[in-house]
């Protein structure tokens, strides 16, 4: 009864936030084709470097669930092996889904390329086109992958009620090493926040967090 009432209030806060996300969307718009032209140049160069670094495409696609819980491909440079998926099974306990961990420090399918990738946070500026087509935002929840959604507890699907994003509270709080409760509790936090201003300051704070290299590998 309680996780209902708390969902009934999240989806009032989304709701009641319309214009918001209008401006939201707008913003999205300008500031992603405003990147794209202004990093043109760095997309070349890296997309070099990776095709030069290690066998396979510079970019690499996956399916993710963004908004309502629809499926999509998301964009990123490769940082992996080609089909580093099939050479290891993610380890998901459904009954203990608050402990998982997405990325993992020792993963030995990371190319030297995509050691500085992850840890400048330079793999993920190919979303800046998943920005601009719509499914995703520059600030909002991370977009999770089908195999851990499907194990989803009604009080996580929240994170579905909006966009996607690139960055969010989760990321500046810890980026890749924060198990899925945290990550969950902080994209909800986000959600019944959520203000243009917020949107700002968390986009602020990324750039910091990624300066410091603060939780990344």
């Amino acid at each position: 009864m309680q996780n209902e009432s708390i969902k009934i209030d999240i989806e009032r806060d989304v709701e009641g936030k319309k214009i918001q996300f209008f401006i939201k969307r707008l913003m999205d718009i300008i500031l992603s084709i405003i990147g794209i032209v202004i990093l043109s140049p760095v997309f070349i160069i890296l997309a070099i470097w990776i095709k030069l670094d290690s066998k396979g495409p510079a970019v690499f696609k996956q399916i993710r669930v963004g908004k309502d819980g629809k499926d999509f491909t998301i964009y990123k440079f490769r940082t992996m092996i080609v089909d580093a998926e099939k050479k290891r099974e993610l380890e998901i306990d459904p009954n203990d889904l608050g402990n998982f961990v997405f990325q993992s420090k020792s993963d030995n399918r990371i190319t030297k390329s995509g050691a500085f990738l992850r840890k400048t946070s330079l793999d993920e500026i190919p979303q800046l086109f998943n920005v601009l087509i719509g499914n995703m935002s520059l600030v909002g929840p991370r977009p999770e992958i089908p195999d851990v959604v499907k194990y989803y507890p009604e009080e996580y699907r929240q994170r579905l009620l909006v966009p996607p994003g690139i960055t969010g509270l989760a990321q500046v709080s810890g980026r890749g090493e924060i198990e899925l409760g945290k990550t969950v509790y902080y994209d909800l936090t986000y959600i019944k926040k959520f203000s243009i201003l917020f949107d700002i300051k968390i986009l602020f704070r990324t750039v910091f967090s990624v300066v410091n290299e603060e939780g990344a590998f």
